[in-house]
This record gives structure tokens, sequence and C-alpha cells, in this order.
């Protein structure tokens, strides 16, 4: 079974662009798997909650809810790295991700979204 790890950014695009980021996984991949977030993306989710306001507050808002509601594994991270290193030091992952640097630095297969209507594995 297929690892797919949803990076934060890539967790607020349903209440962004008002896309249905699970059913269109469900669309592009055509093999079993797991969708997964490593511990700190609830961490930066929890933090925007609590200091930004309007649409960014609320897209994180939503994002919590479709985790818990969704039950996605949460996979650990080292004490010390952030989001991005820890994404990067996955092994067999496909990582989702709206973040430009992280997808230069990613060398594995990744899940974007394309014009803001749907995503596309890489």
């Amino acid at each position: 079974m297929q690892k797919i790890v949803l990076d934060t950014n890539f967790l607020l695009i349903p209440g962004q662009f008002k896309l249905d980021i699970f059913t269109e996984i469900d669309r592009i991949c055509n093999f079993e798997y797991q969708l997964c977030v490593v511990d700190k993306t609830i961490d930066e989710l929890k933090s925007i909650v609590k200091k930004q306001k309007g649409k960014d507050k609320a897209a994180a808002k939503l994002a919590l809810q479709l985790l818990k509601r969704k039950g996605l594994k949460i996979l650990p991270t080292p004490a010390g790295i952030g989001v991005d290193e820890s994404l990067i030091s996955l092994k067999g992952c496909i990582i989702a991700t709206q973040d430009a640097e992280l997808k230069r630095k990613l060398g594995a297969r990744r899940i974007v979204m394309v014009g803001k209507k749907h995503l596309r594995l890489i």
C-alpha cells in the first residue's frame, strides 16, 4: 500500500479553492493508498487557526475538521526538524504539496493542484 503524505498548504486547498482533494486523489490514484500527515502539519494548522484571520483561518479550521473526519494516519517526526525537512526525509511516499521550493527538493512522486480545478500525480 502506497502512503500519500499531505503537506499543510495542500490541506488548505478545500477551504481556499473549494476543491475536494479527497475525491480528486481517488480519481488520479488507481492503486491502494493510505493518506497520512506528519504530526507537525497538525501543529502548523493549529497555529494558523490561532494567529491568522479571514480565509486562511477558516481554511485551516476546515482542514483540521477534514483530518479528523477522514481519519488520516499521523506520522511522528523527530524533534528539531520542520515539516518540509520531515517530508523530504520520507522515502517511498508520494507527497501532496503546493510549496514550490519543496517540490524542487523532493525526489519523490508528488501530487499537485493544476489550474485550481484538479489534481495531478507527477
